[in-house]
């Protein structure tokens, strides 16, 4: 048992902490063979189960592609600051503490970065975890744990594959054809070993091996008797209803509007989980995954490196309450304009401090501390760990996904698929009953209606990671006027701008012989006159 526990230690030192250079086996195969991991489950199905641990581990390992020294490199919560810094609602400045500076000038669009490099490694680390432990449990197998555990390492890499769609291509409809991300699976690893790399496939063959993902994680969850524990420790990993909410984004995502209502419906129908209250909300809050509301986050502990790392982690990049690189100026902060679209009578207007530096959502401890700071439509939503201001223990968990997200898809879906009365219904229901009571949708058509939802996901979700994805597949690009960028940093971009999308990675290009034309390396936007 001894040896057993040695090689599986050093198996997933390898799967954690090696960045992934190129597209061949090496986080797997160079430390021990499939046979050998195959083994180690076998003689100790414990093993396994550590396995799938594994892969929610993966979403926030520290320092896991880039090496020492890079402090917005701590997994996926390290892509979502990424993205938001890209968008037009997420307002930063481009100074020293600010890490994620080069996405919001968008000078990260590079081969050889590393935000480029990070993102890269970050998806396929988890790809190649996710690999693993489907490599090493028969797809027809009828035991429910193992039913179970396959069904993780299924709906995380169609969560993988899934993100890198969005960044590398743009939207799945009218890009069908276009060149996308290589398919790296557990049934093709050792292929893509002796071709000495694998091709780009179409964004059409990425999406059919997403939904065969999630479709068979669906199937696999609906069947198997073992469920993830009740409460926090059990939202790290995915549920049926978390399920279908991942196949709900796709199909939204893909255009299939009924089936993205439907998926977002059975999500409903399948959680315990129930949307904040206006109460709840209108504090700063979202920092736990006991909230009600979660169902799915990255769960983090008081004694995980990136936590003792001090400052390498998402609260102290997000932060404004707590100690990090936000609080000594990297301040994230709404757009003026979305902040002055919010009615008075929405407590979400409190996520943001006013022009006077101040928010009804804030303790009078919390406002001294963070009225001090003299900057407008500073973010307060995340409250800080314990709620203790100020606190150097950046523990928050992070969340990936909300239900309040499949009320907002099943509005769009329901509109778009034919139905925009049924579609601002269901959004008016939504955020009377838990947002703002006074709230009244006045969209008829289905594109109103969609843009209606739209703005509720701004507000909704806003840093939560899910921004950016909204601006890929509505198409609608990056205007950057009237929201409170520095002169430099205000753009606007078109929806089908190049820019918007990802280079792949030097070092892939130059190591996966297979790989094919990549996207082109744009130059950095150029600035446009404001607006007020």
């Amino acid at each position: 048992m001894k040896a057993l526990n040695k090689i599986l230690a050093v198996a997933t030192a390898g799967l954690l902490l090696t960045g992934c250079n190129d597209l061949d086996t090496a986080p797997m195969g160079s430390t021990i063979t499939n046979d050998q991991k195959n083994a180690v489950y076998t003689e100790d199905p414990s093993m396994l189960e550590a396995g799938v641990n594994s892969i929610a581990t993966m979403f926030t390992t520290f320092a896991n592609t880039l090496g020492d020294g890079y402090h917005n490199d701590f997994g996926y919560p390290s892509v979502m600051l990424c993205l938001d810094s890209r968008g037009y609602d997420f307002v930063s400045e481009a100074i020293g503490y600010n890490w994620y500076s080069s996405s919001l000038k968008y000078s990260d669009n590079t081969k050889n970065g590393s935000i480029t490099y990070m993102i890269w490694r970050t998806m396929y680390n988890q790809v190649y975890t996710a690999n693993t432990v489907l490599k090493s449990i028969s797809a027809d197998t009828q035991d429910p744990t193992e039913q179970y555990y396959r069904a993780q390492a299924l709906a995380v890499r169609a969560f993988d594959y899934f993100v890198l769609a969005q960044l590398y291509q743009h939207n799945y409809v009218g890009h069908e054809n276009s060149l996308c991300v290589p398919l790296v699976l557990d049934t093709n690893m050792d292929k893509i070993e002796a071709d000495g790399g694998s091709p780009r496939k179409t964004v059409e063959e990425v999406y059919t091996q997403i939904l065969s993902d999630i479709n068979n994680a669906v199937s696999l969850l609906e069947n198997s008797s073992i469920k993830p524990s009740a409460g926090r420790a059990g939202k790290k990993f995915v549920s049926l209803a978390t399920a279908y909410g991942l196949r709900a984004r796709i199909n939204l995502t893909m255009q299939k509007w009924a089936e993205a209502a439907a998926d977002a419906q059975a999500a409903l129908n399948n959680t315990t989980a129930v949307p904040y209250s206006a109460e709840e909300v209108s504090k700063p809050t979202f920092a736990s995954a006991d909230d009600n509301a979660w169902m799915w986050g990255v769960i983090i502990e008081e004694g995980d490196d990136v936590v003792t790392s001090g400052i390498i982690n998402w609260p102290s990049h997000m932060g404004s309450l707590n100690y990090g690189y936000a609080s000594v100026g990297a301040w994230r902060m709404a757009s003026k304009a979305l902040y002055n679209s919010i009615p008075e009578t929405d407590p979400r207007k409190g996520w943001f401090l006013n022009e006077e530096f101040k928010s009804a959502n804030l303790t009078e401890a919390q406002q001294a501390y963070i009225g001090a700071k003299e900057k407008a439509y500073i973010q307060v939503k995340f409250a800080p760990y314990k709620d203790e201001i100020y606190t150097s223990t950046n523990a928050n968990d992070v969340p990936l996904m909300r239900v309040e997200e499949m009320y907002l898809i099943l509005a769009e879906a329901q509109a778009m698929a034919g139905n925009p009365g049924l579609g601002a219904q269901t959004l008016q229901t939504f955020v009377q009953t838990y947002r703002d009571k006074t709230y009244t949708c006045t969209a008829s058509s289905p594109t109103d209606v969609q843009m209606a939802v739209y703005d509720q996901r701004r507000l909704e979700f806003w840093g939560e990671g899910l921004a950016y994805f909204d601006i890929m597949r509505l198409g609608i690009g990056v205007d950057r006027r009237g929201a409170g960028f520095a002169s430099n940093l205000v753009f606007d971009i078109e929806g089908n701008d190049p820019i918007l999308i990802y280079p792949i990675p030097q070092s892939e290009e130059e190591a996966n012989s297979l790989l094919g034309e990549n996207n082109p390396v744009t130059s950095v936007p150029s600035p446009v006159a404001d607006v007020e």
